[in-house]
């Protein structure tokens, strides 16, 4: 724990942060770092409140009180190693996790919860800063080969602690870049993307091999992004490695299924988020999706849609609405009834701090246009009975549009891709691999092929990627060598 008396001593601190008028001008991070004396004063608030509810709620299991205890007492270094006996990559989680151990801390019962998630972020960027994160490679090489589809947090967790273990390990990724979600799909406001890069570079020393523009499986989805000049078959793979990680994001948006949907100026939420961050790294041309000067309606109210109104407004939109199908969150949570799980309150992002509309209880019946482009959208209200939505009487009315974001969540993954493995998918279209099986957790339908994070459990947290892309990797481990000592 931290200072016995420290929760009642000191409030909660905020990581700074530039302001909205001044941020929006550029895609650069504008968080900035905890101080070291913020940092400690942080970690002396966390309670010794006999059951860390907090480890509980971290999908990763970060050892909290512990490095909350050590930033409190000065000792950083140790506070790092702690941290990164659960975590590979606690500089993004650090970023862009919503914190469900915050909600789960004791603290947050009767004042504001310890400010986990920002002592986390000042562990990590103290360990880069001076110099303790280094490559970790294997002193004993097995011999094994790992291939590993997909360069998002599942398969880069699984491709660090395989090459730790001592296996051979190839990470196969369409895209140019690696990092799939990390990469194309968060804005650069809250991961830039050299954040990414320096850990891959920790894990090419540590003897990861990664190949790049290269799609495993026969076909793609056209309207999903894909920069690969070569393919290589499932059989390939299965035939030439010991084992194969399928890896892969939850790729397959949720569709709008209404008339209008196929109109121009009418994106997925993904299209506009990833044209933009391929314009902030290459530096030249127009975006093809720029909301400048536009009336922008965002359909769905989560972090996806989110980020669509923080890029909109650096793009100069003319206004921004979102709009989502569910009732207005209350103000504030029940913690008496809701504690220690993620509560149900109404949330205001950063990008929502920058400037938009926001409506509730919303759902589109059809968008308009006029030769074949978007002009306004069609919406009624609705209420939630029952688990579905009942369109309120005579509620119907219209929204002028230039550009409308879908962001309604993502469906599965691309089932080509599973198809083309021959793998069995369960009732949402994701792998069936089951992780409660002894001696077989993670492992697909198909000899020598595992699945881990979105591509089978669906659409969920970079920090349940992290995990499950661990876990596989045990996995993976003991059917390679038939104990898994190494990554226990």
């Amino acid at each position: 724990m931290g200072k016995i008396t420290g929760f009642m001593e000191f409030e909660r601190l905020e990581e700074p942060h530039l302001p909205p008028a001044e941020r929006v001008k550029n895609y650069r991070e504008f968080t900035l770092n905890l101080k070291p004396e913020e940092a400690q004063q942080q970690g002396a608030r966390c309670m010794d409140c006999g059951v860390p509810f907090c480890n509980n709620a971290c999908p990763v299991n970060n050892i909290i009180p512990d490095f909350n205890d050590l930033v409190y007492q000065g000792h950083y270094r140790e506070a790092l190693e702690r941290l990164h006996l659960t975590n590979n990559f606690p500089e993004i989680t650090g970023r862009v996790c919503p914190a469900p151990c915050e909600s789960a801390c004791v603290a947050g019962l009767i004042t504001e919860p310890v400010g986990i998630k920002s002592i986390e972020r000042f562990i990590v960027e103290s360990g880069w800063e001076n110099g303790w994160i280094t490559p970790e490679p294997a002193e004993i090489r097995t011999g094994k080969k790992v291939a590993i589809v997909g360069s998002g947090p599942a398969g880069l967790a699984a491709a660090q602690q395989l090459a730790r273990a001592g296996h051979d390990v190839v990470v196969f990724e369409k895209n140019n870049g690696i990092g799939g979600l990390l990469r194309y799909g968060i804005p650069d406001f809250k991961l830039e993307k050299q954040i990414i890069d320096r850990r891959i570079q920790q894990m090419r020393d540590e003897g990861v091999a990664f190949r790049t523009g290269v799609l495993v499986g026969k076909s793609f989805p056209e309207r999903l992004i894909n920069q690969s000049k070569t393919t290589i078959d499932p059989d390939e793979l299965i035939r030439d490695f010991d084992a194969v990680v399928l890896a892969g994001g939850a790729e397959q948006p949720r569709e709008l299924d209404v008339p209008g949907a196929d109109l121009q100026g009418v994106y997925y939420a993904m299209e506009f988020l990833v044209a933009q961050n391929l314009k902030v790294h290459n530096k030249k041309g127009a975006n093809r999706l720029s909301a400048e000067g536009k009336r922008v309606v965002i359909i769905g109210g989560g972090d996806t849609g989110s980020d669509c109104v923080g890029v909109s407004n650096r793009q100069g939109a003319a206004s921004i609405l979102q709009l989502d199908r569910m009732p207005r969150p209350p103000e504030q949570e029940n913690k008496l009834l809701e504690w220690p799980y993620w509560p149900d309150k109404f949330r205001v992002s950063s990008s929502h701090e920058e400037g938009c509309d926001r409506d509730w209880q919303v759902m589109t019946r059809r968008i308009e246009g006029r030769r074949g482009r978007v002009e306004k959208l069609v919406a009624c209200r609705v209420d939630f009975v029952e688990g579905r939505f009942v369109e309120q009487p005579g509620s119907e009315f219209e929204i002028p549009a230039d550009m409308v974001l879908i962001a309604a969540g993502f469906a599965s993954p691309v089932s080509r891709l599973l198809d083309d493995f021959g793998v069995e998918k369960d009732m949402r279209g994701n792998a069936l691999a089951l992780t409660d099986r002894e001696n077989s957790a993670y492992r697909t339908s198909v000899d020598k092929v595992f699945a881990a994070g979105d591509m089978r459990r669906g659409q969920s947290l970079v920090v349940w990627a992290i995990r499950e892309g661990r876990e596989c990797a045990q996995a993976v481990d003991l059917y390679l060598m038939g104990e898994s000592a190494r990554l226990c």
